[in-house]
């Protein structure tokens, strides 16, 4: 009997539905699943230190990962607690919070509006500088931040403007990252022929970008905001240089540094002073609050970073 015909019969024996799972396969998945659980069980436990006791954490109650004694009645006290902490009734890290959104919001529009007219320029302008242009903007983007933290600071210190929030997102809306995605963008959606072609129609070059290029750019727009907002929001060296004189407006990563810093589980010296103690409910709550913000703007975007994925991999 051939090979062919015993595969056939092989191959009519089997149930509707019925997988092929192969040794290999098998352990592909188990594998998989494996590294799923060693990430996903630590932020689940994490997230549910947020509705934890103090003295259920204390006690070592609900297992290893703290499931047994969540409640929303622990989540609502530990907010209480977060949000009373600093003077004159507490109120900081609703401020925080708000200073955040607003310095991290501005500086991704900011991004936006600066990257799409600079991409556009550099991917379909022929002008003298455009390959330096293009070369310092590519090193810019790969130069750290902590590098630019204190030549910021003294030109910020210059105008007297240290420990106000306008300049932190200003500075945030430079986005060099932004500036390169919205080149490929360009690079790759909008042929040279269709700008020729709007160049003899008499089009100049600012109505070619504002009725031509623009309109197809929101993939573009999405993406470079996202990712500005990101990185905005996440920006700790930049607030703590510019913004520590002044505790009202501060951002949530330095606050958090403070939020640790006044926990008895840290620094008990500084705790004993405080109305308010702060323990690992309290902190875990305050972290899963300031990663809200970026969980949304991420389910927004999520679309759109899709999409991305494949920006600049054919060229139109």
């Amino acid at each position: 009997m051939s090979q062919t015909t015993m595969a056939e019969r092989r191959e009519a024996g089997k149930k509707p539905g019925m997988f092929d799972w192969s040794v290999g396969k098998t352990a592909r998945v188990v594998t998989m699943l494996f590294v799923a659980c060693l990430f996903v069980l630590p932020i689940t436990g994490f997230i549910a230190m947020a509705f934890r006791s103090n003295e259920g954490v204390a006690s070592g109650a609900g297992g290893p990962f703290g499931f047994g004694d969540m409640s929303w009645d622990n989540a609502q006290y530990s907010w209480s607690q977060v949000n009373g902490f600093g003077p004159d009734g507490g109120g900081l890290y609703t401020r925080w919070l708000m200073n955040t959104l607003a310095v991290a919001g501005g500086g991704a529009l900011l991004a936006v509006f600066a990257a799409l007219p600079a991409g556009y320029a550099l991917a379909r302008l022929r002008f003298r500088a455009r390959r330096a242009v293009l070369l310092i903007t590519l090193i810019t983007m790969v130069m750290p931040n902590t590098v630019l933290v204190i030549p910021i600071f003294l030109e910020v210190n210059a105008i007297g403007a240290v420990g106000e929030l306008w300049p932190v997102g200003l500075i945030m809306g430079f986005f060099p990252f932004g500036v390169y995605l919205a080149y490929i963008h360009f690079m790759t959606t909008m042929p040279q022929e269709l700008v020729e072609a709007a160049r003899i129609d008499g089009l100049s070059e600012v109505s070619i970008f504002w009725r031509v290029a623009l309109p197809i750019s929101r993939q573009a727009a999405v993406l470079v905001g996202f990712f500005a907002f990101v990185a905005n929001w996440i920006n700790f060296f930049l607030p703590l240089a510019l913004l520590s004189s002044n505790q009202n407006n501060q951002t949530l990563p330095v606050g958090l540094q403070q939020l640790i810093g006044a926990s008895p589980l840290f620094n008990p010296t500084v705790a004993a002073g405080l109305d308010v103690k702060l323990y690992m409910p309290q902190l875990a709550l305050a972290t899963f609050i300031s990663m809200l913000p970026l969980l949304i703007v991420f389910l927004g975007a999520q679309k759109f970073l899709m999409r991305g994925e494949t920006m600049g991999a054919v060229k139109g």
